[in-house]
C-alpha cells in the first residue's frame, strides 16, 4: 500500500509533502464490489445437502443433481477459493464460501477497515505509525448491487437454501455454486452435458464479468487448473482432490453466447497474454508552485535498471484504488489487481516511476503491484484468481527486465527498508503474514526448495502455510485476537524457547523492548522465500542472525519452518567489529554533478557486527534519480562508484558497502 504524495524542493528533492492519508478512504458508493470478513456461526447440514462425506462428497452430490460435471464444479470453486470454506467469513470481494457466492450487502453490512503505518515517498520524515478502524458506512440497498454482488441471492432462488446456508455451510455453498452453473448453461441455450469442454461459456459467466476479455481469462485459468488437477487439505481440513484431464480442448466458440463487449485493453498496455488488462492512467500533472503529480516520467530500463517488483495490498477495494491512482495530489503504483477475478488496471508505465514504496531509491528500480485485500482480515481472502493473474504479471514483468524470480528481488512491501531512522516506524507493513509466498512462488514457476544440507549455512523460511498458524493479535481492536489463519511467517525469540521474548528491533521500539504479537509488528518475523544465515542449533529450534542479534525460531524436524540453503553472506572485514547498515545505496558525494544536491546515505540504528553473518540479495553501484521537475529533461541519474551489497537482515532488507564487508560462501 502506498504512503503520501510529495511536494518538491529543490533543496531535497522530497520535502514538505502534503499529509494525505494512507487509509484508502471507503465510499460505499464506489466500493460496493469489494469488503472486509465477518466471521460467523459454524456451518450446519440442512435437507437439501448431503450430509457426512466431507466436502468431495459434496462436490459429487451438487454435480448429480445439478447435471454439471464434477470436474468443472471443482474447478471453478478451486479458482475462486482453493475450496476453503473460510469459516463463513467473506472475501474481500464480497463472496461467501468454496464456491464464492457473493452477498456484498450482507459483507458490507458487517465490514471493518484498519489502516496499517504511513510513509511518504522518499521515507524520511519523522512521522510515527498510525492505526485506525473508521466507522464502517451503511451498506447500499440489496437492489442497487449489481448482479455479480448478488449471486448468493439467486442460489438462494435455485436451490431453496436459505441464504445463512448458503454462506455458512460448505456443502450448501457447493449446491448454490453448482446452482448457477446449470442455470447459466440453460440460459445461454447449451445441453447439460457431461463433457467439461462444453462448458466453457457457463463457467465464462461465473465470473460476473462486464466484458469478454475478463470472462475469457477467468474461464482459462479454470480449464487450465481442469487439465494439470490440484489436490490440497482444506482449512477445515478435509482432502479435496481434482484428477488431471490433461487433453480437455474446451469449446471456446459457446463464449461468444454471452453478449458482452470485447473490452479491448487499449494502446500501450503492458500484459501478459492470458490475462484481463485495462489502462487506468495515473495523471502526470502539474499542481502549481512547482509541484507535480502523480509519479516521474523516466526511461527505463535505458535510464536505470529495474531490480524489484515489489507486491502491496491496497487495504482499500478496488473502485477506491482505482480513484485514488487518478488524484493527481495522491501516489501512484503501476498496476492494480482486483479480487474477484485477477482483472488487472495498468497506471503507470513500467518505464517510469511510481510513487509507492516509501523509499525513494526503491522506487526509482521497481514496480508497484497493488492486489486488493487488507492485511489485517485474514479470512478476507487473496482468491487463487488474483494470485494466479498476479504470477503471470509478475513472469511477464521478470522476462522482459531480467528480475531473478526469488525474495531478493520480489519483495513485499513490508519488506522495503525505511531510508533513515526516522522513518522506520512509518514504514508499512503490507501484504502481510496472511500472504501465501510459498504458493505464490510455485505459481511463477520458481518453487522455493531447499538447495542444501545441514552445512549450507543458510536457511530458507519455509512453514507449512495452511497447518503454521502462530497467534496474531490486533486485527480489530487492539490487543483483540486475530482468526486462526495459515500464515508464512515465522515468529523469532531470544532464546529457544517458546515462552522467551521476542527479539527487539531498535528502529521499531528504540528503547529495546521485546516486539509484540500484533499483526503489523514485523520487529520479530521472518518470512517465506526469506533467506538467513544460520546462527546455531538447539533441539527443535534454529538460530538466525537478524537485526544484530541471534534470533530463534521453532523448526521442528517432524514439521520444520525452513529448509537448507546455501550461497553467499557477508561479514565486516578483518579489524572491523561492526560496519553501518543503510536503507538506500546512494553514491558517493563526489559523484554529483553541479546542481545535484548531494544525498545523505545516513546509518540506520543497527550494526552488522565481526561474529555475524547475513546473506547476500545482489550487488549494485550507487544510483539515486534526482526528478524534482515537471519536464524529465531536468531529471538525471546520478551514478558513483561506491557498490553495495544488499543484505536480508530483519525481516526487510539493508544495504551494506562493499568496502565495509567481506564475501564468502556461507558453508565456510
Amino acid at each position: 500500500m502506498p504512503g503520501f504524495t510529495r511536494k518538491r524542493t529543490a533543496a531535497s528533492g522530497y520535502a514538505g509533502r502534503r499529509a494525505r492519508p494512507s487509509s484508502r478512504a471507503f465510499s460505499a458508493t464506489a466500493s460496493i464490489a469489494l469488503l472486509l470478513p465477518l466471521l460467523a456461526a459454524a456451518p450446519t447440514a440442512t435437507a437439501d445437502q448431503p450430509r457426512g462425506g466431507g466436502l468431495q462428497q459434496a462436490f459429487t452430490a451438487a454435480a448429480e443433481r445439478f447435471d454439471v460435471p464434477r470436474e468443472v464444479l471443482l474447478g471453478v470453486s478451486y479458482l475462486q477459493s482453493r475450496w476453503d470454506g473460510h469459516r463463513g467469513a467473506p472475501s474481500v470481494g464480497g463472496g461467501y464460501g468454496p464456491m464464492h457466492l457473493t452477498d456484498a450487502a450482507t459483507a458490507l453490512a458487517s465490514a471493518t477497515h484498519h489502516a496499517h503505518g504511513t510513509e511518504d515517498p522518499r521515507g524520511d520524515d519523522a512521522r510515527a505509525p498510525w492505526r485506525a478502524t473508521p466507522v464502517p458506512p451503511e451498506p447500499p440497498a440489496a437492489d442497487d448491487l449489481p448482479a455479480r454482488l448478488r449471486t448468493l441471492e439467486r442460489a438462494q432462488r435455485l436451490t431453496g437454501l436459505p441464504a445463512q446456508e448458503l454462506r455458512e455451510s460448505p456443502a450448501a455453498n457447493v449446491h448454490g455454486g453448482a446452482a448457477l452453473l446449470a442455470a447459466a448453461q440453460k440460459r445461454l441455450d447449451l445441453p447439460l452435458s457431461p463433457d467439461p469442454a462444453r462448458w466453457y461459456a457457463a463457467v465464462a459467466d461465473y465470473a460476473g464479468a462486464a466484458d469478454t476479455a475478463t470472462a475469457k481469462a477467468f474461464a482459462n485459468e479454470v480449464y487450465a487448473v481442469l487439465r494439470t488437477g490440484a489436490q490440497r487439505t482444506t482449512d477445515a481440513g478435509e482432502r479435496v482432490r481434482l484428477d488431471r484431464h490433461p487433453g480437455l480442448r474446451p469449446d471456446v466458440a459457446t463464449l461468444r453466447r454471452l453478449g458482452l463487449p470485447a473490452g479491448e485493453r487499449g494502446p500501450g498496455v503492458e500484459c501478459p497474454r492470458g490475462v484481463s488488462c485495462e489502462s487506468v492512467p495515473a495523471p502526470y500533472q502539474e499542481l502549481g508552485d512547482g509541484d507535480y503529480g502523480n509519479h516521474d516520467k523516466a526511461d527505463r530500463p535505458a535510464s536505470q535498471r529495474i531490480d524489484y517488483i515489489i507486491v502491496h495490498d491496497t487495504e482499500g477495494y478496488w473502485d477506491t484504488a482505482l480513484k485514488l491512482v487518478q488524484d493527481p495530489t495522491y501516489v501512484s503504483w503501476h498496476y492494480t489487481l482486483r479480487a474477484s477475478d485477477g482483472h488487472i488496471a495498468q497506471h503507470v508505465p513500467t518505464k517510469d516511476v511510481g510513487w509507492h514504496a516509501g523509499n525513494w531509491y526503491v522506487n526509482a528500480k521497481s514496480v508497484g503491484l497493488e492486489h486488493e485485500g487488507f492485511l489485517t482480515a485474514p479470512d478476507a481472502w487473496y482468491t487463487e484468481a488474483m494470485y494466479r493473474s498476479s504470477a503471470r504479471l509478475v513472469r511477464y514483468l521478470a522476462r522482459r527486465y531480467d528480475v531473478p524470480l526469488d525474495r531478493q528481488h520480489i519483495l513485499g512491501h513490508d519488506n522495503v527498508p525505511g531510508t533513515v531512522t526516522s522513518s522506520i516506524r512509518g514504514m508499512h507493513t503490507d501484504p502481510g503474514p496472511y500472504w501465501d509466498w510459498a504458493h505464490y512462488f510455485r505459481l511463477l514457476g520458481a518453487p522455493l526448495r531447499q538447495t542444501a544440507g545441514p552445512d549450507g549455512g543458510l536457511v530458507t523460511i519455509r512453514p507449512d502455510y495452511d497447518r503454521h498458524q502462530p497467534d496474531y493479535t490486533d486485527c480489530g481492536k487492539p490487543g483483540q485476537p486475530c482468526a486462526p489463519h495459515g500464515s508464512g511467517a515465522v515468529r523469532l525469540h531470544t532464546a529457544p524457547r517458546a515462552d522467551a521474548p521476542l527479539v527487539s528491533d531498535v528502529g521499531l521500539r528504540p528503547d529495546g523492548s521485546p516486539a509484540t504479537t500484533g499483526v503489523n509488528d514485523t520487529g520479530a518475523r521472518a518470512s517465506t522465500g526469506q533467506r538467513y544465515a544460520v546462527a546455531g542449533h538447539e533441539g527443535d529450534w534454529t538460530a538466525i542472525w537478524y537485526l544484530g542479534q541471534r534470533a530463534w525460531f521453532h523448526n521442528p524436524a517432524q514439521r520444520p519452518t525452513a529448509v537448507h540453503a546455501a550461497g553467499w553472506v557477508v561479514t565486516p572485514r578483518p579489524g572491523r567489529s561492526e560496519v553501518p547498515v543503510y536503507g538506500r545505496a546512494y553514491p558517493e558525494p563526489a559523484a554529483y554533478p553541479q546542481g545535484v544536491p548531494v544525498q545523505a546515505v545516513s546509518p540506520l540504528p543497527y550494526a552488522l557486527k565481526a561474529d555475524q553473518r547475513y546473506a547476500v540479495g545482489l550487488r549494485t553501484r550507487g544510483e539515486y534519480l534526482w526528478a524534482t521537475t515537471f519536464d524529465p529533461a531536468g531529471h538525471k541519474v546520478v551514478r558513483g562508484k561506491e557498490t553495495y551489497y544488499q543484505i536480508q537482515f530483519g525481516h526487510r532488507v539493508a544495504f551494506v558497502r562493499a568496502a565495509d564487508v567481506t564475501v564468502r560462501p556461507s558453508g565456510r
